[in-house]
């Protein structure tokens, strides 16, 4: 049976409901112990009322079927005769006691509501489609011209001359290094990963400056840094230094040299995530790596945020034996990263395509930035302040009120609306646009807004005012047409 219950079936919507469940758990897709989607969740999947859904449930658990959990939900029931013959999985104890821990409820339900079409999306956190240049990488893979060697696994470093094309490529970002120093990965968080597995000592971890989006990813043994670099013992320092995911700022230059002088002296390695550098509306300063003179530093980009997250591509540059290292416990994990991808990859980033591309990309994310900023003065100027963005894609506002909230998050989402609140980024109250992508028509986004501002008012008294003091508003990623 497909996710759709029909109307025009002889059985009723209850009946087919009540067989799509009954063969969910036939199939062990479902086994005791699985707690059932909520019944919003089950109505919008099978498109059906709220109440058929219900009565569905009420009929399954008066058949024995389903259990309710007080404060918990419904649950699939083990069956009386299996408990004193054979003993079911318990896949939610496993699930709960294993090694990686789950997601935030938050980041799962952005995962599960940023991909359906009906949904406003004012937050998201990839290129919008009709700005990933889908034309050109159309022209490389038609022109592209593979053996049956090119199919096989790639080295462990990777295609050889993807390497050396990313090895040019870095000359002009200042960094010096040869093919033996770059790895290339699945992307920056494959980086991030192969890093928190390979060269993480155990009881240390990777640190990072709040407010960051790193919180939302469990698995890194990730803290936020609360004390001086100076005064580390161990662990390594995560940074974005050029157009900072999320608050959008950009480290000058005395503040990088600063930077590499703290954590020198504390012999602390920096990860450099470089990954929003190309898409500046202004030149910045110049790269850490390029300032390293000591290999302390690795250097991660990809281009997921310039060309298409789909590829999977990114690299890692660091001292050889780091990357023979990374290289291994990639190998361990997935065997190398896709042989297509980095051979189109190459193709593009050897050529003038790659940056008439960002070109182009600069500009419309300009306009974008400008439009959003447009829509902030026109809904926000008397509730918050900002600065003006110098690229990526983030504008970083502060409420004089605290108004984002779960409570708010659930109820917007409940409207069609999603945001990405920032308590998943920071525990204190703040909220940063996104302004790249266009997902939906103008008229839609608009109205998105306007529901937010309404919908956030007289969710708080006011707050008194204590410079410097007063709360921050919750992270909110918006998508721009």
């Amino acid at each position: 049976m497909s996710d759709k219950i029909s109307k025009h079936s002889s059985k009723t919507l209850v009946e087919q409901l009540m067989a799509w469940i009954l063969r969910k758990i036939d199939q062990n897709e479902w086994p005791a112990g699985t707690k059932l989607p909520s019944q919003r969740a089950l109505a919008e999947l099978l498109h059906v009322n709220r109440s058929t859904v219900v009565e569905a449930l009420d009929e399954l658990k008066a058949e024995d079927v389903l259990e309710s959990r007080q404060g918990s939900g419904v649950f699939v029931k083990q069956p009386f005769s299996t408990i004193y013959h054979n003993r079911p999985v318990d896949w939610r104890g496993r699930m709960t006691n294993s090694h990686v821990e789950a997601n935030v409820h938050t980041i799962q339900l952005i995962n599960e509501y940023e991909s359906k079409k009906h949904v406003i999306r004012l937050g998201t956190g990839e290129l919008s489609p009709e700005l990933i240049p889908t034309a050109r990488l159309q022209r490389l893979m038609h022109t592209s011209y593979l053996t049956n060697i090119d199919f096989g696994y790639s080295e462990p470093k990777g295609n050889e001359a993807l390497r050396e094309t990313i090895v040019q490529r870095l000359k002009k970002r200042g960094i010096v290094t040869s093919k033996d120093g770059v790895l290339i990965v699945s992307g920056a968080l494959q980086a991030l990963q192969l890093i928190s597995l390979g060269l993480l000592e155990q009881g240390s971890h990777l640190y990072f400056g709040a407010p960051s989006y790193i919180p939302s990813i469990p698995s890194l043994q990730a803290t936020p840094l609360e004390t001086p670099i100076n005064r580390l013992k161990n662990g390594i320092l995560y940074t974005i230094p050029t157009l900072n995911n999320p608050t959008g700022q950009t480290m000058n230059e005395h503040e990088r040299i600063q930077l590499l002088q703290d954590a020198s002296k504390r012999g602390i390695p920096i990860i450099e995530d470089d990954v929003y550098h190309d898409l500046s509306f202004e030149p910045s300063p110049k790269a850490l790596k390029s300032m390293d003179t000591t290999g302390q530093v690795i250097y991660i980009s990809s281009i997921s945020k310039t060309i298409s997250p789909g590829l999977r591509i990114g690299w890692v540059v660091a001292p050889t034996p780091v990357i023979e290292r990374l290289a291994d416990v990639k190998m361990q994990l997935d065997y190398g990263s896709n042989a297509l991808s980095q051979h189109i990859v190459t193709r593009l980033l050897s050529s003038d395509d790659y940056d008439d591309h960002i070109q182009q990309l600069r500009n419309q994310l300009s306009k974008r930035a400008a439009y959003t900023e447009q829509l902030l003065k026109t809904y926000l100027s008397n509730d918050a302040q900002w600065k003006s963005p110098k690229g990526g894609f983030y504008i970083w506002v502060t409420f004089k009120e605290p108004i984002v909230t779960k409570s708010l998050f659930l109820r917007l989402l409940k409207r069609n609306v999603l945001i990405n609140p920032g308590y998943v980024y920071s525990p204190r109250d703040t909220i940063v646009y996104e302004f790249h992508s266009l997902t939906v028509p103008t008229i839609n986004y608009d109205q998105g807004f306007k529901y937010f501002r309404r919908k956030s008012q007289g969710t708080v008294p006011h707050c008194v005012k204590v410079p410097g003091d007063c709360p921050l508003l919750e992270l909110l990623l918006l998508t721009l047409p």
